[in-house]
């Protein structure tokens, strides 16, 4: 069992394939883990499909359409690039062409994926359950796919 450090920057997502806790990262992202977090507490992530999982690289998320088209009725964030490295476990925002485009889409990458750096905002990292993500379904798009069940705080589980 991983040890949360701080709940108030902590993700409890329950997948289809089991639990997944992901450590945030405010100092690095503070608008997308604001936003993540927001998102989380309206429930906006439960039930959402993950629609694009390719196999050595990502599982997507958080679109409510299920297309990869979608997102929340919430302003586009700003980039908010880092020199962290997209490594096995890293979160990530997914986005458009613009860098200013993220929404409520990320991605959890199975391996590294250094390439990303610096062109996508890295807000977290899974601590427990990297396990349960190797196991979507991959696809693009996924057939029958995996969703999250539920994603919170940690602070208010």
């Amino acid at each position: 069992m991983a040890e949360i450090k701080d709940p108030e920057n902590a993700l409890i997502v329950e997948t289809t394939k089991g639990k997944v806790v992901i450590e945030l990262f405010p100092d690095l992202a503070p608008g997308h883990v604001g936003r993540i977090k927001e998102l989380a507490r309206d429930n906006f992530y439960d039930g959402i499909v993950f629609h694009r999982v390719i196999e050595g690289f990502m599982a997507q998320t958080g679109d409510p359409t299920g297309t990869g088209m979608g997102g929340s009725d919430k302003p586009d964030l700003k980039a908010e690039f880092s020199n962290m490295n997209h490594g096995r476990g890293t979160c990530s925002m997914a986005r458009a062409q613009s860098p200013d485009s993220a929404n409520s889409q990320f991605f959890i990458c199975f391996e590294d994926a250094g390439f990303l750096n610096k062109q996508y905002t890295v807000w977290g990292q899974v601590i427990e359950g990297m396990e349960n993500i190797d196991q979507i379904k991959r696809g693009e798009p996924v057939q029958d796919p995996d969703s999250i069940v539920t994603m919170r705080v940690a602070a208010d589980v």
